[in-house]
């Protein structure tokens, strides 16, 4: 039976060890079965994560998982795993400890997908999912009444513990006999399991040879005997309690049995040299040695081939003449390595492929770089061979190197007048941004909400400008065409610019463009056919995630702009979704990561392959900076409180009904005087304020469509990011009949009911509204009423505020944000102040922000009524639009 249900359980990775569950959207049917255990495993994350934790890693999975509960799962059974090498777990309980290994704890973090939080993964994270883990068993087995087995074979019935017992092979210095075996058992419990080791023969003595308690002790061996002809024989002939000397095919076989060795839960210790596979041939490919003559991603860079065989440079005549050898274990040039005929024949196959390509000349950087996701099909062989290495030569791994680490490339300048000062890691964001476009590389700055992309990107347009004035298309969603006009005038006053959008500019037929930065939007894009025929000298999108569709008219229109340099910014963790990075690559650095269908067919193999994501990883990751409000360890002077200002522009039925308003406030102020007239400006001032929030808050209708308001388009966006990281935030507004339309609005942005509190939420249900928003279940937004909101509540699971309407009182408005940013706040808080442009509101936060003698003697006292002292020529100054 099939249910279908349009949604999945995923994972948020959150700092220190933590994580959470949402339920995502999706476009799949599960079963039953899968609906069932999602939903069960969901209610015990709710109880109690770090239990829930522990469950996933003991049960057996038997349903389809998402991609990022699939990978937790990983994590979790990892920890299972861990305990259950403790020879001695039954005897310790709840003392016992899991201890992870540099390597495994290596292989999760490489083999770690895209999932919402990645960035977080490392190793403090690992250190503290294994102490919560830990503390979690440590709980269980103190109420449990069985036995450790019971316990774990109740979630999983197929669940191997490890014996007491260990195979050893180490190398000896005897010609005829190699290698020696010996067999040792775990005689002393252990905590962390490292226990003192004794010859197996000692149980012979220390149990008796008929004890039950021997039979036990090598139950693992027998179990591996009955798979395995070569223990069998060491069983049989009572070898298995000597030390032994093995030959070369009998140190082959026992290696390769090890996988079947350990099934049966014997503990093998063997020579490092086969763990890392050093012991096999390898051919390595260097690629960019030395700097091309041109940059970009057709520049053209050296390459060069080399075989290896356990770390031994060797020559391709070697290799043909090892194919002649028996397969197993060879001494070669002072080392033991392996000779298996078919992966030799495969790197065989692999050389000469790759000496075709060396024929044909060298390489561009994208084929270099595209050569990491596929191997494979690049030489022509087999997917995960590990035998062939594509590694960087002395430039590109410079180059890279810079790339990944901002911090490494040499300071830029913000070119001349520019008025704002930069955070050290924005000026490394600038370097970064410099030398990409230097490189004729697309960039994509992802940095974290808060942290300032657009004076970054700024920085860098006003270098340019005075540099060479290049020809600069900037494509943005309407919402915020403001933001940068805003932004450009205050921090580059200097750099020349031009606005393609009839709410500026009714002039939009082709023209002559000079020097200079062109801010159009994704819709003009499409309609202005002739931008098309511009040879740009760069591109920019803002809001990037908008062509995440890459079956869209907007985003093939969008790709098909002609452009030297290209730069993606965005907010939302790029690698979120595997097809949007495909589609932003495609037109950052076109081919990159292969045709759409090329790109499919490589992730549809992600979950059968270890280092996929790894390899996809190395590809993108010189391609994006992303900076975290979380990371101390690179941004080490950001406020605790990051205060920005976020613009919108009137929409055109606001815009008609605001230029009426003024029109009637003017003339009713030729009729009015005194307390008539100042309740009058009082009055218009509330009705100006609504109708900046939507035209249907000032009409007192009911509908609220989003393309009515600017601040409604400009809400969504902000809030979608939010979303994408399941981050939660508190909306303030000072009108309570307007909270119930944004809480609806709301919820159709982040898939979910928000809460709502204002003056008329009863006392007793404000505790009840508080304990859910601050609670495991994911509640993403509270829209509260001001006065209501800004009083006696603890909302410290929010990390952004948005003031949807000012109050014009700081003192109020930072009120109301310490419910967010007090006591028990672990997180950056960002605010939001929205302001739309041209407007009263605009020219308030002016006045207040320039410190006037008269915001300063009178706003704190008295609120907005100061503004009634005004003349009637300063106040139609003040309320009328301006553009």
């Amino acid at each position: 039976m099939n249910t279908s249900v349009q949604r999945e359980l995923i994972v948020i990775i959150k700092p220190e060890g933590g994580y959470t569950l949402d339920w995502q959207r999706v476009n799949k049917s599960w079963d039953a079965s899968s609906v069932d255990w999602q939903q069960d495993w969901y209610q015990g994350y709710l109880i109690d994560p770090d239990q829930a934790l522990l469950v996933l890693g003991a049960t057996k999975k038997r349903v389809e998982l998402s991609v990022s509960v699939d990978y937790l799962y990983k994590v979790a059974s990892s920890f299972v795993r861990c305990l259950a090498r403790n020879p001695d777990l039954e005897m310790l309980r709840e003392k016992a400890e899991a201890v992870l290994k540099d390597e495994e704890q290596q292989a999760l973090l490489e083999g770690a997908p895209y999932l919402n939080g990645a960035e977080h993964l490392n190793k403090n994270w690992f250190d503290s999912v294994w102490n919560r883990l830990n503390q979690a068993f440590s709980i269980e087995m103190k109420r449990y009444q069985g036995s450790v087995s019971e316990y774990f074979r109740s979630k999983n019935p197929d669940f191997h513990f490890v014996g007491k017992v260990y195979f050893h092979l180490v190398e000896n210095k005897r010609e005829e006999y190699p290698f020696a075996f010996l067999a040792t058992y775990a005689a002393e419990p252990s905590i962390r399991g490292e226990g003192k080791h004794l010859p197996l023969k000692n149980a012979l003595v220390e149990y008796g040879e008929n004890s039950q308690k021997l039979l036990e002790l090598l139950s693992t061996v027998h179990k591996a005997a009955r798979q395995s002809p070569f223990v069998s024989g060491l069983v049989e002939t009572g070898e298995i309690f000597h030390p032994i000397g093995l030959c070369p095919d009998e140190a082959y076989t026992f290696l390769k049995e090890v996988p079947l060795y350990e099934g049966t839960g014997i503990l093998c210790r063997i020579p490092n040299w086969w763990k890392r596979k050093t012991a096999s041939l390898r051919m390595t490919v260097t690629i960019g040695t030395k700097a091309p003559s041109f940059l970009g991603l057709d520049a053209l860079l050296d390459f060069d081939i080399k075989l290896s065989l356990g770390g031994e440079k060797i020559t391709v005549e070697e290799l043909k003449s090892l194919l002649s050898e028996a397969e197993g274990l060879a001494f070669i040039k002072g080392k033991w390595v392996e000779v298996n005929a078919q992966r030799l024949r495969e790197t065989l196959t692999a050389y000469e492929e790759a000496q075709k390509l060396m024929e044909k000349g060298d390489l561009t950087l994208m084929e270099a770089m595209r050569m990491r996701l596929s191997t494979s099909k690049t030489f022509n062989m087999e997917e995960n061979n590990y035998e062939v290495e594509v590694s960087n030569g002395e430039w590109l791994e410079t180059v890279l190197s810079q790339l990944k680490r901002p911090e490494s490339i040499k300071p830029v300048s913000s070119g001349p007048d520019f008025k704002a000062t930069l955070r050290e890691y924005q000026q490394k964001g600038l370097g970064w941004l410099y030398t990409m476009k230097k490189l004729g590389l697309g960039a994509c700055l992802a940095d974290d909400m808060g942290l300032g992309k657009t004076i970054q990107v700024l920085a860098l347009l006003n270098n340019i400008y005075f540099s060479k004035e290049e020809k600069v298309l900037l494509i943005v969603p309407a919402s915020i065409i403001a933001n940068w006009t805003v932004e450009i005038n205050r921090f580059a006053p200097r750099l020349k610019y031009h606005v393609l959008h009839p709410q500026e500019n009714k002039n939009l037929e082709e023209k002559q463009v000079d020097g200079g930065v062109y801010i159009t939007t994704y819709g003009m894009v499409v309609r202005l056919e002739w931008l098309k025929e511009i040879e740009w000298d760069m591109v920019i999108l803002d809001e990037a995630q908008a062509i995440k569709n890459p079956g869209t008219k907007q985003t093939k229109t969008v790709k098909q702009l002609k452009a030297r340099n290209r730069i993606a910014m965005t907010g939302t963790p790029v690698e979120n979704k595997l097809a949007d990075l495909w589609s932003l690559f495609d037109f950052l650095n076109k081919g990159l990561l292969g045709t759409a269908k090329e790109f499919t067919a490589f992730t549809k193999k992600l979950k059968e392959t270890n280092d996929g994501y790894g390899r996809l990883k190395q590809v993108v990751s010189p391609f994006v900076l992303r900076r975290l409000k979380t990371d101390k360890s690179i941004i080490t002077d950001l406020p605790e409180k990051i205060e920005m200002k976020t613009y919108s522009n009137l929409a055109k039925k606001q815009a008609a009904l605001y230029a009426s308003m003024v029109d009637e406030l003017e003339r009713k102020l030729e009729t009015v005087e005194g307390m008539e007239r100042k309740g009058l400006v009082l009055a218009a001032l509330m009705k100006f304020k609504q109708l900046c929030n939507h035209p249907d808050h000032y009409l007192g209708q009911g509908c609220y469509a989003e393309n009515e308001s600017g601040k409604f388009e400009r809400l969504r966006e902000i809030c979608e990011i939010i979303y994408e990281k399941r981050e939660r935030v508190l909306v303030f507004t000072q009108f309570k009949e307007i909270t119930l339309p944004l809480a609806a609005f709301l919820g159709t942005v982040f898939h979910h009911e928000g809460l709502v509190l204002h003056g008329g939420t009863p006392v007793a249900k404000r505790r009840e509204i508080v304990e859910r928003f601050q609670g495991r279940e994911y509640l993403p937004f509270m829209v509260l009423s001001l006065k209501a909101g800004g009083v006696g509540l603890n909302l410290t699971a929010a990390n952004h505020v948005i003031h949807f309407d000012r109050w014009w009182n700081p003192a109020v408005e930072n009120q109301a944000t310490d419910r967010v940013f007090r006591i028990g706040q672990q997180k950056n808080v960002v605010v939001h102040k929205f302001i739309t442009t041209g407007t009263v509101e605009e020219k308030i936060d002016r006045m207040i922000e320039e410190k006037t003698k008269m915001a300063l003697e009178i706003l704190p006292e008295s609120n907005e009524g100061w503004i009634t002292e005004m003349d009637n020529k300063q106040l139609l100054e003040m309320f009328r639009l301006t553009v």
